[in-house]
């Protein structure tokens, strides 16, 4: 591709794609980051909720799902196996879920950078709603005490990151008694609304998102409205 065909990576996005089912989101997710590949478009993450579903990565046990499948069918829960890292994981409402889709050639040192810097992102974000959140030595993801608050999982194609990361905002705990959260035993998730005693506003949580991206990430982010095309 020629120079001037590529885009002004300096001009990042947020595709904010509010309540929307799994699979619509990753036909988009799979359409941006082939744009992303091709440098059509600049830097970009996916701010989603998503309808109660179960998600396997490629490290994952089959047996860390503690029900049957009748069991998720029955509740409407659906199952997808896809290509992040990491075991199972719940994904549903209340949930803040973060696709970036990043050029890690061109903006970072690598996937572990990467990871370490959404940590960071999730962390700062936290404390500004004076939640005290850490992240622990060879774990991966975000905690508040011995309670998980945030899990992470990361892919990359070509140079270019998708999947992302997953923040308890106000979301239903008791989904995750359905699995062993990230195949971890014994391990209790937590969320904004357990620890704070109240509902949060997610606009908020979203602003303090992108406010500590733009200040990790060293990047600025623009909202992009314009979806049509991204799902075709």
């Amino acid at each position: 591709m020629n120079d001037k065909n590529k885009c002004d990576v300096k001009l990042n996005w947020i595709v904010d794609l509010g309540l929307c089912d799994f699979e619509r989101s990753f036909i988009i997710q799979k359409r941006l980051h082939q744009m992303r590949v091709e440098a059509k478009i600049p830097d970009t993450i996916i701010l989603v909720e998503h309808l109660p579903v179960i998600t396997f990565g490629k490290g994952s046990n089959s047996t860390n799902l503690l029900v049957s499948t009748d069991t998720l069918q029955r509740k409407g829960i659906k199952i997808y196996h896809i290509e992040r890292g990491g075991d199972v994981t719940f994904h549903g409402p209340g949930q803040l879920v973060g696709y970036p889709i990043f050029h890690i050639k061109e903006a970072l040192a690598g996937i572990r950078a990467m990871i370490e810097k959404l940590e960071l992102t999730l962390i700062l974000s936290l404390n500004e709603f004076g939640i005290k959140a850490v992240a622990k030595p060879k774990l991966v993801g975000v905690w508040v005490g011995d309670e998980k608050i945030a899990s992470i999982g990361i892919a990359i194609k070509k140079w270019v990151t998708f999947h992302g990361f997953a923040l308890n905002v106000n979301t239903d705990l008791s989904f995750f008694d359905l699995i062993r959260p990230c195949g971890l035993k014994n391990v209790k998730m937590t969320s904004m609304e357990k620890i704070l005693g109240k509902k949060i506003n997610l606009n908020q949580v979203k602003e303090q998102i992108k406010f500590n991206l733009e200040k990790v990430f060293s990047k600025k982010f623009r909202k992009q409205e314009a979806l049509d095309e991204f799902a075709s």
